[in-house]
């Protein structure tokens, strides 16, 4: 009966990681606005980009005389060096800024483990695994990197269906791509949400495996 007493006090419910991860957020809510703010460029760029792609390859397939001619009369009516070279360079700035997102998760994180060493070790005074202690910060970040993706992936789609309507005019909304922007969308969603989540994992090992007495000694 006394193994069992102990094993309910360490094995402590998800309810209650997800209880503590938003209550840390809602602490550090300056902070979780600024991480988030990283998510939302990085994903709104990265959907603005592949709405843009999108929209211009449809416009591309349809027979109409009228987009044709804008198409020519921008020079995008051909798949030309130029446009490869163009969207080349996007896709490497879509990849750099997210390697800065994924940086400033991971380094938003790492200093929300330095301000809490004292509510770590407190916990794991109290019984809680290490496993528990990583499910928090896990969650934390997965939060942000959620809201902060949604975000991103509607000013991205905003702001590209704006320019693509002031470049191609009204054609855009008559052969609008649902299909491939859906895609993008969804592949922008897993990349945030998923980018959010690799960032914590260092974080949230270092805080796993953090020596409860030496957590309680540290100064605030």
């Amino acid at each position: 009966m006394a193994a069992q007493e102990v094993g309910q006090q360490i094995v402590l419910p998800l309810s209650k990681a997800v209880e503590l991860s938003a209550k840390s957020i809602r602490v550090r809510l300056g902070r979780s606005l600024i991480t988030m703010s990283g998510i939302i460029l990085a994903i709104a760029f990265l959907m603005s980009i592949g709405t843009s792609n999108a929209v211009l390859d449809r416009l591309r397939q349809v027979d109409d005389p009228k987009v044709q001619s804008v198409l020519q009369a921008k020079g995008l009516d051909l798949d030309s060096e130029a446009i490869r070279e163009e969207r080349a360079r996007n896709t490497w700035l879509v990849v750099l800024s997210l390697l800065v997102c994924l940086v400033g998760i991971w380094n938003s994180m790492l200093m929300s483990v330095t301000e809490r060493f004292r509510e770590i070790g407190t916990m794991k005074c109290l019984g809680a695994l290490d496993f528990f202690i990583i499910k928090i910060f896990l969650l934390e970040s997965s939060f942000q990197g959620v809201v902060g993706t949604l975000v991103g992936m509607f000013l991205g789609l905003v702001l590209s269906l704006a320019m693509s309507l002031g470049t191609y005019g009204s054609a855009v909304m008559r052969y609008f791509p649902w299909g491939a922007v859906l895609r993008w969308g969804i592949l922008s969603f897993l990349i945030g949400s998923v980018l959010s989540v690799v960032a914590a994992i260092y974080p949230a090992y270092v805080a796993a495996k953090m020596e409860p007495v030496e957590a309680m000694r540290v100064d605030r």
